[in-house]
């Protein structure tokens, strides 16, 4: 194979992977409802009802990324594993946007414990 066709086949296959990853994180959006949040030494534990089961979300507070969530609605993205700041299942949570499935701002990453 010539240099152009090495790189025809490297630009399709990049153009794969990214649209599987692309996919695989939109299977895994979920709308959450938080109903509370509290920061108690250092750690900002959130209160939140999942699509199927509550959940408690949590992140260091001097963390960048860290927020403290208000009460209401917002859409989550779990990350695949390995993925995200800390060593457990993490996720990203998002303003919800215009559409149901659509992300608004990146609000803030956080360790997902289910209850």
């Amino acid at each position: 194979m010539n240099s152009k066709s090495i790189l025809c086949v490297a630009l399709t296959v990049s153009i794969l992977f990214w649209f599987g990853a692309v996919s695989a994180s939109q299977e895994k959006q979920e709308l959450i409802t938080v109903k509370s949040a509290d920061v108690n030494n250092g750690v900002v534990v959130i209160t939140a009802q999942g699509e199927k089961a509550p959940i408690e979300l949590q992140c260091n507070k001097d963390f960048l990324g860290c927020a403290v969530l208000r009460p209401g609605a917002y859409l989550m993205v779990r990350l695949a594993k390995n993925h995200g700041p800390y060593e457990c299942s993490n996720v990203t949570v998002y303003a919800k946007g215009q559409r149901p499935d659509a992300l608004g701002e990146e609000l803030g990453s956080y360790c997902i414990a289910e209850k």
